[in-house]
């Protein structure tokens, strides 16, 4: 049966190129038309809170100013999960809600909540909603390369 394939394939050497190249131009044809992103964005929907004051040591910022805002985000709408950091001179809650939530809804129902919190803070913080990023959006690929002309560059480029 292969001693065939191979015989065939032999005769009709256009018959079998015609074939190859059909099929070549099938694939990326089907390939440019997938409805599919080569990186999905797998990151899940989150809304941060960073409140940033300079005076506070940060056992300080847990008790004066994550706890109060923790306390008041409790029971959101679609919330899963809810973390924080308090360092030196910033407070960060990450709040993780529902796949299903709708992401603008979610930074409304923190901004509602967090003007409800905003005059139990020490004066002088002023909490703020980080833009819209996903975890994908934190990585950049850059290349350093010579200067169009340059004279001086190696005869190999390692990659």
């Amino acid at each position: 049966m292969v001693a065939r394939i191979f015989d065939f394939s032999l005769r009709q050497r256009v018959f079998v190129l015609l074939g190859v190249i059909g099929v070549v131009v099938a694939g990326v044809w089907a390939a440019s038309r997938l409805p599919i992103d080569a990186v999905p964005d797998i990151t899940n929907v989150q809304v941060q809170i960073n409140t940033s004051i300079a005076a506070l040591a940060a056992e300080e910022i847990e008790k004066q100013i994550t706890f109060p805002i923790e306390t008041e985000m409790q029971g959101l709408q679609g919330l899963v999960e809810m973390r924080s950091i308090s360092r030196f001179g910033l407070s960060q809650l990450t709040l993780v809600f529902d796949d299903h939530t709708d992401i603008y809804r979610a930074r409304q129902l923190v901004a509602e909540r967090l003007q409800n919190v905003t005059g139990e803070l020490p004066a002088g913080t002023q909490p703020k909603l980080a833009p819209i990023t996903t975890g994908l959006g934190e990585v950049f690929f850059y290349t350093v390369d010579y200067a169009p002309g340059a004279t001086n560059k190696p005869a190999t480029r390692y990659e």
